[in-house]
């Protein structure tokens, strides 16, 4: 399956655990805050009983930038918070990590 780039990505030689795990350290060290974590497998098979690879969208927030974008326009906030995902690949033996990067 092919897929089209929304953002900056990479394939981590990672399990989906460890690159998840990675992945909120990295955010963290560079100010960015987890504001929420969506467990897509867990939805789809709650919601419509559906499997799914493993697969998480992160919420993440860096409140100086935050506030920076939202004084010089407000309508930002559409976009906000940043979105990260995290998502297993090759049954598991690699995660690929992409990042929509706003501000």
């Amino acid at each position: 399956m092919s897929h089209k780039e929304y953002g900056l990505t990479t394939r981590l030689e990672l399990p989906y655990e460890e690159a998840v795990e990675r992945t909120k350290a990295a955010l963290q060290a560079e100010g960015f805050g987890i504001l929420t974590e969506i467990d897509i497998k867990a939805t789809l098979k709650q919601k419509l009983n559906a499997d799914f690879r493993k697969y998480v969208i992160l919420g993440a927030c860096n409140p100086p930038l935050a506030h920076r974008a939202l004084w010089t326009e407000l309508e930002i906030g559409l976009l906000l918070p940043c979105k990260v995902i995290v998502y297993e690949e090759d049954g598991g033996r690699w995660s690929r990590l992409s990042i929509l990067w706003q501000l």
